[in-house]
């Protein structure tokens, strides 16, 4: 495995007790990208110093937009190979390495399906997607995709599709999606979704807009 072509887009805001642990775990399989979205408490320098490239939002632009600048720097860099993983903790960065040998055989796409989910929300976006595309759980965090995938849809999110645009995208088009069982472990903090009624809001929002939004 060349780890220079593999990198890993770590969205991050307010993680300072994380953020470092995971950069230097991450750095065995690839580039660890790190995109600071307008934290306050020293992510971004804590990621640098852990020998991640640091992308600096000033202000918080979201979730989505955060992985939309990850993909643009892996761009510049010519990464072949993404990862997504989450800043907090609930991510084990040990099974990168299954996600890259599943690009490695032949897949486009790689979820994870996580033990366990928060939301209503995130399990009845799970049902719709699973029922239309086999996708069993769309708004995992942590995935690995092709760049060559990305670079077909032209981004990574257009409506705050929480990170499922891309992925909904390559079963529309019918790419080789592979999907990993993964345990997940309790997050510090609270989320970056917001509060249980907010957070809810936001995923039927973009499972509604997913519904009709083909291309």
């Amino acid at each position: 495995m060349d780890k220079y072509r593999v990198g890993i887009i770590i969205p991050a805001l307010n993680e300072s007790e994380t953020i470092s642990g995971i950069v230097r775990a991450c750095r065995g399989y690839g580039v660890p990208i790190v995109v600071d979205d307008g934290s306050m408490d020293g992510t971004a320098s804590l990621a640098l110093k852990s020998g991640a490239i640091v992308v600096v939002h000033e202000i918080n632009r979201g979730y989505d937009a955060a992985l939309n600048s990850g993909f643009e720097k892996a761009t510049q860099l010519g990464l072949e190979i993404i990862i997504t993983i989450d800043a907090d903790g609930q991510h084990n960065p040990l099974l990168i390495g299954q996600f890259i040998d599943a690009i490695d055989s032949g897949a486009d796409l790689v979820i994870g399906i996580r033990s366990s989910r928060q939301r209503f929300a995130e399990h009845l976006f799970a049902w719709y997607t699973n029922l239309r595309y086999g996708l069993k759980d769309p708004l995992c965090g942590m995935k690995g995709y092709r760049l060559s995938l990305y670079k077909k849809l032209g981004h990574f999110d257009s409506y705050g599709s929480i990170g499922t645009e891309l992925t909904i995208f390559a079963a529309k088009k019918e790419n080789y999606i592979q999907q990993i069982a993964i345990n997940v472990r309790d997050r510090r903090g609270s989320s970056r979704f917001g509060q249980r009624l907010s957070g809810n809001y936001k995923i039927i929002r973009a499972m509604i807009i997913s519904a009709w939004h083909i291309r």
